[in-house]
């Protein structure tokens, strides 16, 4: 078996649209003591695509980092195959709030480093000594606590579509950016309750650890994170304290928890809280579009990337040996390579017979 899918990504998503049987979007994380990922990696490459898993899944020395989905029908067998692995045995599966099934289109699997990136030297502190972790009902009770500080522990465009009431929320790009930024904002506070929450709960197991480090008394995280907190917070019909969509990592791009629409159109500043990522695959920037826009401007980000997308396709390979394209599903930054380019956006305008000015 290949231990790669090398089809055409345009083959493999038409396949999905056409599939007729239902998927099941999930997440699930832990942190474990891989030996030898690299023979880890093909084990579970090998037994997880025999029952039809797609999805996008980090091996590292550290542990596992899996965002998936997998066909209804072979449910069962996908649980026995993570069972079969002892240290995800009985492992919380966090199951998608909103899902059409088609959040994943072919399986990836990596190496990395880490599971998540962080940018901290785990052998400086005990990365085993987390925060308390709170369940839906008890978030709520804390939470309401005047002595609590709550922290997003996200990034900007994941917290601008949705946030919990009251949540400090970063204003940065990464994972690792937030880490410094809020201990730095935290200083005085460190007799307070610190409560952190994320999507699944895997950035805050690594937070805790490290804020309880450095010398912050009363850490929690929100166990499971969002994902888990919207499914108690519907069973036990407790009040729902988080506003607006939870960004997920895969081709839904979200999933609503309330009904508030809490962020803007970055074209028109009207409510809207859909991202997309730039029709111009020079940039591929991630963005919030509303629908108008979308047709105004022929799903891209500026009217350049319009101009460009308007180019023959041999005209726009030659204009792309100038600048750095991203092969990723979407480019996070606030800008892109492509908006970055001057130069070649004058040369779209030439070509496209326009005289904007960059």
């Amino acid at each position: 078996m290949k231990l790669h899918n090398k089809i055409d990504k345009r083959i493999l998503k038409e396949q999905l649209e056409q599939e007729a049987q239902k998927r099941i979007t999930l997440s699930f994380y832990q942190y474990a003591n891989i030996g030898n990922t690299s023979v880890f990696r093909d084990h579970i490459y090998t037994r997880w695509a025999e029952v039809g898993v797609y999805g996008r899944i980090y091996v590292a020395h550290e542990g596992v980092n899996a965002q998936i989905s997998v066909p209804k029908t072979q449910w069962t067998a996908f649980e026995k195959e993570v069972n079969d692995i002892v240290f995800l045995r009985n492992i919380r599966l966090n199951i998608a709030i909103e899902d059409d099934g088609k959040s994943f289109y072919k399986l990836k699997i990596k190496i990395r480093n880490k599971i998540v990136a962080d940018g901290l030297n785990d052998e400086t502190f005990d990365v085993t000594n987390r925060g308390v972790h709170l369940d839906a009902q008890r978030f709520n009770q804390l939470t309401e606590d005047k002595n609590t500080i709550i922290v997003d522990m996200r990034n900007h465009y994941e917290s601008e579509v949705g946030h919990f009431d009251g949540a400090i929320c970063p204003d940065v790009d990464t994972f690792r950016e937030a880490l410094p930024l809020m201990e730095e904002q935290l200083s005085e506070n460190k007799d307070k309750n610190i409560v952190m929450y994320c999507t699944g709960g895997i950035r805050c197991e690594k937070a805790s650890a490290y804020y309880k480090h450095k010398g912050f008394k009363n850490v929690f995280q929100l166990e499971g994170g969002i994902i888990e907190y919207a499914r108690q917070v519907e069973k036990q019909g407790l009040e729902n304290k988080f506003k607006g969509k939870n960004f997920v990592f895969d081709d839904r791009l979200g999933e609503r928890i309330s009904t508030e629409i809490i962020s803007q159109c970055h074209q028109c500043g009207n409510p809207c809280d859909t991202h997309v990522n730039c029709a111009n695959e020079a940039c591929h920037h991630l963005f919030i579009q509303c629908q108008a826009c979308a047709t105004k401007y022929a799903q891209c980000c500026t009217e350049a990337c319009q101009a460009y997308n308007s180019l023959p396709e041999e005209t726009r390979k030659e204009l792309r040996k100038g600048i750095v394209t991203h092969k990723k599903q979407y480019v996070k930054a606030r800008t892109s390579p492509f908006l970055e380019n001057k130069e070649i956006q004058e040369k779209v305008w030439e070509l496209v017979g326009g005289n904007k000015d960059i």
